[in-house]
């Protein structure tokens, strides 16, 4: 993400919310704050419909936030 955005391209992370401490602690390292959209977990024993209704919960959020709408 860091490599993309210092490059001009905006990013967005999608993760669970099992990572959010793990991803403060690398944003505090690398003093890079991304954007971030965190998604109940777990997310791995979800069906292709499970995740495609996720996904259209999120995508509003996804877009808004790689192009500072949010």
């Amino acid at each position: 993400m860091l490599n993309l955005e210092s490059r001009g391209i905006p990013v967005v992370g999608v993760a669970t919310t099992e990572f959010i401490e793990a991803a403060a602690v690398q944003s505090e390292a690398l003093g890079f704050d991304p954007a971030y959209i965190w998604v109940p977990h777990p997310i791995q024993d979800r069906t292709d419909d499970e995740l495609h209704a996720l996904a259209a919960r999120h995508v509003d959020e996804i877009v808004a936030a790689l192009t500072d709408q949010g």
